[in-house]
């Protein structure tokens, strides 16, 4: 069924560009550099407006660096953006409408928002699939989360992240056992 339902997404995007999922001209590019490696993304800045912007803000002021990637789930998703590495809780700007509606998937090796049960509650933490989690996109009465890019380079480093051992500390479950740093996400100027 699954394997149906793959292919089936795959005839719909090539039959209908407007789902597309390649970036209009002059995406932005994002350097996310770990204790692990780097892992580059390319954003979708005319598909997600208001998140990319939202994204870029916390880039450009330095919000990213120093958390940790604290939520690790092997063949689903790596999560981070929002904690220091004693799980302390980073302050944040107010949340953003949700753009789930945007015909973007959450499949393998795409960056999307992390959120609440609230819709419209992402702030600052994101996740990357590590594989195709459609079950994370909109569809009539389910309200979906918010892809806004996609790695390019290092989805190695994605992979070996996931692979992490975790625990569960200070209320949270599948933390690493070791820190996973985010040391800086920056703007690339280009390719």
């Amino acid at each position: 069924m699954k394997a149906v339902f793959s292919l089936l997404i795959a005839l719909l995007l090539a039959l209908n560009p407007a789902w597309s999922q390649e970036p209009g001209p002059n995406a932005p590019l994002v350097t996310i550099s770990t204790s692990e490696g780097n892992i580059t993304l390319r954003l979708f800045p005319d598909k997600s407006p208001l998140t990319v912007a939202n994204f870029l803000s916390y880039v450009d002021s330095g919000h990213y660096d120093g958390t940790i990637f604290h939520r690790v789930i092997p063949n689903f998703m790596i999560q981070g953006g929002g904690f220091l590495p004693d799980m302390t809780e980073k302050a944040t700007g107010e949340p953003i409408v949700n753009e789930s509606r945007n015909r973007l998937h959450n499949i393998r090796g795409t960056i999307a928002m992390a959120r609440t049960s609230d819709p419209d509650s992402a702030t600052a933490q994101f996740f990357i699939n590590q594989r195709s989690n459609l079950q994370l996109d909109w569809s009539p009465g389910q309200v979906g989360y918010t892809v806004f890019g996609e790695v390019i380079e290092g989805m190695s480093v994605v992979d070996y992240i996931a692979s992490s051992p975790v625990r569960q500390w200070a209320g949270f479950q599948d933390v690493p056992v070791e820190p996973i740093l985010i040391h800086s996400v920056q703007r690339k100027t280009s390719e």
